[in-house]
C-alpha cells in the first residue's frame, strides 16, 4: 500500500498503542499534521510546546504508557527541550517527534533549522533522525521499545519534511532487532545470596524506595518485603505513593525536607535496602554521614547507578519487581523488636506540624483540606518550590501514580501542563495541581487548553507574594537579604475568567473547605488563589552540605 512518510509515522504510532498526542503545528511538521487530519488519534493542541512535553510526561506517569509529544523544527523543537530533560531526569517513558527541514537543506542554517538530535543527545535515552523513508516504521517501533523498557526515558525522532511528504509502498514489519540493547531482568544468584545474608544479619533494617518501584509496578512486592522484615520504608519524592503513606511502617519522605523520623532511621539503621533509587543529593545530604552505620544493598535496573553517588556494599542489578520476588521467595517473617518501638517513638515525637495560631491562612492547612475533601484519592501534580514540599509532607499518598512532580530537574511550570496530561489519561478522576504564585505563571497559558478540551483540572495556588523557596533560603542562609524574590502577581480570578475557567480568591480559613467543594463539583477548570502566610517556611530543613541528622526546625 502506497503511503507517505507521515502516514507511515501515524500508522506506526497506532501500532504502538498510542491514543493521544500533545502537540503544536508548524511548517516542517505540516505533512504529519495533514496525516493526523484523517486519523482517529486524539490530538491535544497546547498553547506552548513546553506544555506539550510536560503534558505527555504527566500522561505517561499517570497511565504507565509512553507519552507522545509533537512539534515543528527550530524553536518548536527547542521549546520541547526542558520537558525532555525533565522526563530524562525522572526516567519517564516519552517519545518526542519533531519536524525538520528537508534533508537537502540540513547543515545550511536553513530557516528554522536546529540540530535537535545534537542538542538532545545528553537528555534522551536515544534519538533518531530519519534520513530514509524506508526506516520510518522500524525507527518508531524501536523508539517505543527503548523508551519503555529497562530504565524508562525519552526518545526523540526527528523527521525531515521530504521524508514525511515522500511516498513508498509500505507493509508493516513486526520484527524488532536490537542486539546491542539488553535491559537486565532478574538478578544474578550470587548477588541475591549476598543480599539475603546481609538481611539475615541485620537487626535495624530500613528500606529506601524511589521512583523505580512505581516504574516497575513493584508496589505490592515492596509492601510485602516491608511487612515480612518489619522494616520501615522511607521514600523519595519520586517514590511517594509507591508505599502506602498511612501504613504503620511508613516513614514518609526522607531527605532535605523529609520527616525527622525518616532521616533519623536512615542515620541509625544497620542495613539500608535501596530499591529503585539513585541516591540524589537532596536525599543523602552530606555523603560521608549518609547511612554511615549501615551496610547498603542497592537494587536497580540501571548498572550505571551502582556506586555512582554513594558506596554500595551489595549491588543488585535487575528489574525491581523481579528482584524483590527473588528475595521474597526465600525470606521468612520476622517478629517485632526494639527497633520498631524506637521508630514508633520517633514518629510520635516528631510529626509534621505547623503553627495554627493567628489569623493568616497557612498553606499546610490548605493541602490537608484538599486531602480531606478528596478522601486522599485525587491525582496530585505540583509545580516546584515550597508548595511542592508541603504537598509531599501534608497529603498522604496511598497508591502509585497519585503524586506527579518534577524531581531531578526541579522544573517550575511543570505541574499545570502535567495535570492536563494526567486528566486526559484519567478523565473520571479528580486532578489537582498544587502551585506557587511564581511557578504557575510559567505555563499559565495552558488554561486555554484545559478550557478548550473541557478538562476539569483544579489549580490550588499557594500565593505568598514571593518565590517562596528562594525567599526561604535567603532568610535562612543569606541574612534575610530578599534579592529579587518578592513577586507581584496578576488578579488570578480575572485571569481565569478571561480564559473561560472559574476563579476564586481565598483569604480566610473558613473559606477553604467550601471553595474546594465547589471546585471539585464544578467539573470545569478552576483556578483557586489561596492568599497564604508570606514568610511560612518548609520544615524540617537540612541545609546544603549538612547530614540528615543536622536538620533545622
Amino acid at each position: 500500500m502506497k503511503m507517505s512518510g507521515a502516514q507511515i509515522l501515524i500508522d506506526s504510532l497506532k501500532e504502538a498503542g498510542v491514543e493521544t498526542i500533545f502537540g503544536y503545528p508548524g511548517g516542517q511538521a505540516l505533512p504529519i499534521y495533514d496525516a493526523l487530519y484523517d486519523s482517529d488519534l486524539q490530538h491535544i493542541l497546547v498553547r506552548h510546546e513546553q506544555g506539550a512535553a510536560h503534558a505527555a510526561d504527566g500522561y505517561a506517569r499517570a497511565s504507565g504508557k509512553v507519552g507522545v509529544c509533537l512539534a515543528t523544527s527550530g524553536p518548536g523543537a527547542t521549546n520541547l527541550v526542558t520537558g525532555i530533560a525533565n522526563a530524562y531526569m525522572d526516567s519517564v517513558p516519552m517519545v518526542a517527534i519533531t519536524g525538520q527541514v528537508p534533508t537537502f537543506l540540513l547543515g545550511r542554517d536553513s530557516f528554522q533549522e536546529v540540530d535537535i538530535t545534537g542538542i538532545t543527545l545528553p537528555i534522551t535515552k536515544h534519538n533518531y533522525i530519519v534520513k530514509d523513508i524506508k526506516d520510518m516504521g522500524r525507527i518508531v517501533k524501536e523508539a517505543f521499545y527503548v523508551a519503555s523498557t529497562g530504565r524508562p526515558g525519552p526518545v526523540l525522532i526527528d523527521v525531515p519534511k521530504d521524508i514525511s511528504s515522500g511516498e513508498m509502498d509500505y507493509e508493516r514489519n513486526g520484527c524488532l532487532n536490537l542486539p546491542g540493547y539488553n535491559p537486565p531482568r532478574e538478578a544474578r544468584e550470587d548477588w541475591v545470596n549476598q543480599a539475603m545474608q546481609a538481611i539475615a544479619e541485620s537487626r535495624c533494617p530500613v528500606i529506601y524506595a524511589g521512583g523505580g518501584v512505581i516504574s516497575s509496578g513493584a508496589h505490592q512486592e515492596l509492601k510485602k518485603l516491608s511487612e515480612t522484615l518489619l522494616a520501615p520504608v522511607a521514600v523519595t519524592l519520586m517514590g511517594l505513593g509507591g508505599f502506602p503513606g498511612d501504613h504503620p511502617l511508613s516513614l514518609g519522605m526522607l531527605g532535605m525536607h523529609g520527616s525527622k523520623y525518616a532521616n533519623y532511621a536512615v542515620c541509625e539503621c544497620d542495613l539500608l535496602i535501596a530499591v529503585g533509587v539513585r541516591f540524589d543529593d537532596r536525599v543523602t545530604g552530606k555523603i560521608e554521614s549518609f547511612a554511615s552505620n549501615a551496610k547498603i544493598i542497592h537494587i536497580d535496573i540501571d548498572p550505571a547507578e551502582m556506586g555512582k553517588n554513594v558506596r554500595v556494599d551489595i549491588p543488585v542489578t535487575g528489574d525491581v519487581k523481579l528482584v524483590l520476588n527473588q528475595l521474597l521467595e526465600r525470606l521468612e517473617a520476622r517478629l517485632p523488636t526494639a527497633w520498631q518501638e524506637k521508630i514508633a517513638a520517633w514518629k510520635k515525637e516528631y510529626p509534621f506540624d505547623y503553627d495554627r495560631t493567628g489569623e493568616a491562612l497557612k498553606p499546610q492547612q490548605v493541602i490537608r483540606e484538599i486531602y480531606r475533601q478528596t478522601s486522599g484519592q485525587a491525582r496530585i501534580t505540583t509545580e516546584v518550590g515550597q508548595h511542592q514540599m508541603w504537598a509531599a509532607q501534608y497529603y498522604t499518598y496511598t497508591k502509585p501514580r497519585s503524586f506527579i512532580s518534577s524531581g531531578g530537574l526541579g522544573t517550575m511550570g511543570y505541574g499545570f501542563p502535567a495535570a492536563i496530561g494526567v486528566q486526559v489519561a484519567c478523565p473520571e478522576e479528580t486532578v489537582f495541581d498544587i502551585a506557587g504564585d511564581g511557578s504557575i505563571q510559567m505555563n499559565i497559558q495552558e488554561l486555554a487548553t484545559a478550557v478548550n478540551y473541557e478538562l476539569p483540572v483544579n489549580v490550588a495556588i499557594m500565593n505568598n507574594g514571593y518565590l517562596g523557596m528562594v525567599r526561604q533560603w535567603q532568610e535562612m542562609l543569606y541574612n534575610r537579604r530578599y534579592s529579587q524574590s518578592e513577586m507581584k502577581s496578576p488578579d488570578f480570578v480575572k485571569l481565569a475568567e478571561s480564559y473561560g475557567a472559574e476563579g476564586y480568591r481565598i483569604t480566610r480559613k473558613e473559606e477553604v473547605a467550601p471553595v474546594l467543594q465547589a471546585a471539585i463539583q464544578s467539573r470545569k477548570p478552576v483556578l483557586m488563589d489561596f492568599v497564604v502566610e508570606p514568610e511560612e517556611n518548609v520544615l524540617p530543613f537540612v541545609p546544603p552540605g549538612k547530614g540528615l541528622n543536622e536538620m533545622l526546625g
